[in-house]
């Protein structure tokens, strides 16, 4: 590879929670920094530390055929949680990267870094998972070098108990006695550049704090100055709501398994970083 200063990536996933973190985490490392985009007008607020903008649809394989053209390593944090159209986990997080790694390995890609689900491989009766991991397995065959990332869940996804507490009540699933150290996006995107320069090819990656799901929302009360009032929800009423839910809505319903899943088990992987979720929350009640 060449060095860090002449490398050149294409970031997808550039307008999501942690592309933008990665986005600015490789510029500040002297990449040349191309970003793709659906939107480009979302990119914006990184015009600055965007060197190249391609606009196309990683679900269609002929917008994308070329972005990779003259690029060293590709990053991937593609995937959809909110459903604005038809489209499903298969059609996104499989087929979409699908249609990248083949632009890439097109292009002489030397590199390509994805984002995955902790403990992916153990949770293949998710949907949302399963995704992920069906492109895991199909990049490790494809005889390009990679490396896969798998955090526990980041800060933006903990700003839903924040959201709740601001409302008067959180609701747990389950005891909320299980753990998690969830990451800030700034934190994991140097996880994420520093394996494009290591030889690590499956990284699991969590925040410097591990705490209780029930702290986690104790502390969204705290830091708003309200009394804590939270409510347990039995499993057994969740897995109900699953199956009612996946009835009309399948896209809601596998997302409530996969929060389900997450909030009743103990989420938890090798700290790194600084930035504290009190930290965070504090970021947000301004």
């Amino acid at each position: 590879m060449t060095t860090a200063a002449k490398q050149r990536v294409l970031i997808a996933g550039a307008t999501g929670y942690l592309g933008g973190f990665v986005v600015r985490e490789f510029k500040s490392r002297g990449y040349h920094v191309r970003a793709l985009a659906r939107s480009p007008h979302k990119l914006d607020p990184l015009k600055n530390e965007i060197d190249e903008i391609v606009t196309g649809e990683i679900t269609d394989p002929d917008s994308i055929k070329d972005v990779c053209e003259g690029i060293d390593v590709v990053f991937s944090s593609v995937g959809i949680t909110k459903q604005k159209t038809k489209l499903t986990f298969k059609d996104v997080d499989y087929q979409g990267n699908m249609n990248l790694l083949k632009a890439a390995k097109s292009a002489g890609v030397k590199k390509f870094i994805y984002v995955s689900v902790l403990n992916g491989p153990k949770l293949p009766h998710l949907a949302i998972v399963k995704a992920h991991e069906d492109f895991v397995d199909e990049l490790k065959a494809s005889g390009m070098d990679y490396a896969i990332l798998r955090p526990t869940g980041y800060f933006s996804d903990m700003g839903e108990f924040f959201d709740m507490a601001r409302k008067g009540r959180v609701y747990l699933f389950g005891s909320g006695d299980n753990s998690v150290n969830p990451i800030h996006g700034a934190d994991l995107a140097v996880s994420c550049v520093d394996a494009v320069e290591g030889h690590q090819q499956e990284i699991d990656v969590g925040g410097p704090q591990v705490l209780t799901w029930r702290e986690v929302a104790e502390l969204a009360f705290d830091v708003q100055g309200k009394q804590v009032k939270i409510t347990s929800v039995p499993v057994w009423l969740i897995k109900f709501a699953v199956k009612v839910t996946k009835l009309f809505n399948r896209h809601q319903g596998e997302l409530l398994a996969f929060v389900s899943t997450m909030m009743t088990s103990n989420v938890v992987a090798p700290a790194t970083g600084t930035r504290t979720l009190k930290e965070h929350y504090k970021a947000l009640q301004i």
